[in-house]
C-alpha cells in the first residue's frame, strides 16, 4: 500500500464509496476528529498499567469501526463491508463507568483537570471526543449517520472524565475540585 498518492494535493480527498468531497467536508473533520481521538487514546493506553488498558484498546478498535462508516458517506454498499454496529461497546462503557464509580468518592464540585500528566491526558481525550461529537452530530444533518455513533461517542466522553478521576485515585493523588470565588467588588 503507497502512502502517498498525490490525489488530494489539490484539497480534496475521496470518502470510501470513491465520491471526491473537499478536505473540509463535515465528514471529513468528524473522522478526522475520531483519528485525532484515537492517537489521544493510544498515548493514554501506552502510559496506564491498569485493567483499563485493555479496555482502551477495544475503545481504539471501535473508534477505528466509527471512522469508517463516517468516511463511507451515505453509500450504501460500502456499509456492508463494514463491521455492524451494536449497542454492546456502549453498555461495555457503562460496565467500566460503573465499575469505577464504585471506588471513587462522590464528586461534590466540578473538578479542575490536571493533577497528573495520565489524568490530563484522559481530559484531552475528552475533550476531543466531544468535539468528535458535536462533528459527527452536526455531520447527521447531511448525511445519514447511525445514532450508535453518536450515543457511543457520548458515554466515551463520559468514561474517558471517569478514567481521569481513577487515575488520580490509583496514584493517590487528591482532585483540585472547582470552587467558585465570589467577586467582592463594587
Amino acid at each position: 500500500m503507497k502512502i502517498y498518492t498525490k490525489s488530494g494535493d489539490q484539497g480534496e480527498t475521496s470518502l470510501f464509496g470513491g465520491e471526491r468531497v473537499k478536505k473540509h467536508h463535515l465528514s471529513i473533520q468528524a473522522y478526522g476528529t475520531i483519528d485525532e481521538l484515537n492517537s489521544w487514546i493510544g498515548l493514554i493506553k501506552d502510559n496506564i498499567e491498569t485493567k483499563e488498558a485493555e479496555i482502551l484498546v477495544k475503545i481504539q478498535e471501535e473508534l477505528f469501526t466509527i471512522g469508517s462508516y463516517l468516511a463511507t458517506g451515505d453509500n450504501e454498499k460500502m456499509m456492508v463491508h463494514l463491521p455492524k454496529l451494536t449497542e454492546n461497546p456502549i453498555l461495555e462503557l457503562e460496565k467500566s463507568i460503573d465499575g469505577m464509580q464504585e471506588i471513587l468518592p462522590e464528586m461534590k464540585n466540578f473538578v479542575l483537570p490536571g493533577g497528573h500528566s495520565i489524568s490530563s491526558y484522559c481530559h484531552l481525550a475528552r475533550c476531543v471526543c466531544r468535539r468528535a461529537e458535536r462533528l459527527t452530530i452536526e455531520t447527521s444533518e447531511i448525511q445519514k449517520v447511525n445514532s450508535i455513533i453518536i450515543k457511543y461517542l457520548n458515554r466515551l466522553s463520559d468514561f474517558l472524565f471517569v478514567l481521569s478521576r481513577k487515575v488520580l485515585f490509583d496514584l493517590n493523588i487528591p482532585e483540585k475540585p472547582w470552587i467558585p470565588t465570589k467577586n467582592n467588588s463594587k
